[in-house]
């Protein structure tokens, strides 16, 4: 391992053209040394230039930049980072995100302070103004970030996604990476679950970043299908990782309601009481995913 990288960013992207590069100037734009700084990027074979914006901008901007091609899924993407990284920490950033300047800086400094922690996660930017369902998605990842426990990685039972976390790399070699069978969404949700089971501490810290949440109804739908997709198959993997009624519609309606005075408070707009019917939309889309999985047999043959 090259010791003179702390810390590399996974940026694992697919025809992500029009948001990329707002995420690559935050990058840039980072107080953390840019010498002590490697960026590694999986492409998902990307046909709308996201590449070429990526490679025009991040050149200028850090002295070693690997890019991958890959078209297997995220389990793959992000475990090609795990295994190509040369830093101590990897921090993962999405074609849809940016982050606060100094965000590296204050992940690493967070880690090095606390040696048990294998994964911390940000915090998220409240960001609306964008259409009805992606300001109910924003507010209410929002909420968790914001009003959940500080420093515990379980608010309101989830664990952490990989969107702007910081990964130890010891800990997740140590329980073999991501799961390359994951073609779908969940990856991030097996690594947590995999990485706490071997003793390590999950944790979220006060660092901001600002994530796009999807602008339509249908693509929120389609999302959740997505994650049901991807639920099923930790689920048989280990059906403690997921607990089904805890995503049930009904439960979706309750962490909706539970939700909506912290949004409320955020933003001081009524319209966030919607958030229990919000919920409520995106797990019945959950379910439908999971039994969509269930009938074409993914993840029912798992060793």
């Amino acid at each position: 391992m090259d010791s003179q990288f702390v810390v590399t960013v996974g940026l694992c992207v697919k025809n992500g053209a029009t948001i990329i590069k707002k995420a690559v100037d935050s990058l840039c734009r980072q107080t953390f040394p840019a010498q002590n700084t490697e960026i590694i990027v999986v492409d998902g074979n990307s046909k709308d230039g996201t590449l070429q914006i990526i490679k025009a901008n991040l050149k200028t901007c850090f002295g070693r930049i690997q890019i991958f091609q890959e078209n297997h899924g995220l389990g793959v993407a992000r475990q090609m980072v795990i295994q190509k990284a040369s830093g101590k920490y990897i921090v993962w950033l999405d074609a849809d995100m940016m982050l606060a300047p100094n965000y590296l800086e204050n992940q690493v400094s967070f880690m090095e302070q606390n040696p048990d922690v294998g994964i911390a996660g940000g915090t998220y930017t409240l960001h609306i103004g964008h259409g009805l369902a992606a300001d109910l998605e924003n507010v209410a990842y929002a909420v968790d970030s914001i009003f959940g426990r500080p420093g515990s990685a379980s608010k309101f039972g989830f664990l952490p996604g990989a969107e702007g976390a910081i990964y130890r790399v010891e800990a997740v070699r140590q329980v073999g990476g991501f799961d390359t069978q994951i073609n779908g969404a969940a990856e991030d949700t097996d690594l947590a679950y995999r990485v706490r089971a071997k003793g390590w501490q999950l944790a979220m810290t006060q660092e901001r970043f600002t994530e796009s949440t999807r602008a339509s109804w249908q693509t929120l739908w389609n999302q959740y299908v997505w994650y049901g997709r991807g639920g099923h198959y930790i689920f048989h993997k280990d059906s403690r990782s997921v607990n089904l009624l805890q995503m049930s519609p009904m439960a979706g309606f309750v962490a909706g309601i539970l939700r909506s005075p912290g949004a409320y408070l955020l933003t001081h707009n009524t319209t966030f009481f919607l958030l229990p019917v919000h919920y409520t939309y995106k797990r019945i889309a959950w379910f439908c995913g999971f039994c969509n999985a269930h009938l074409s047999g993914y993840g029912h043959k798992i060793d």
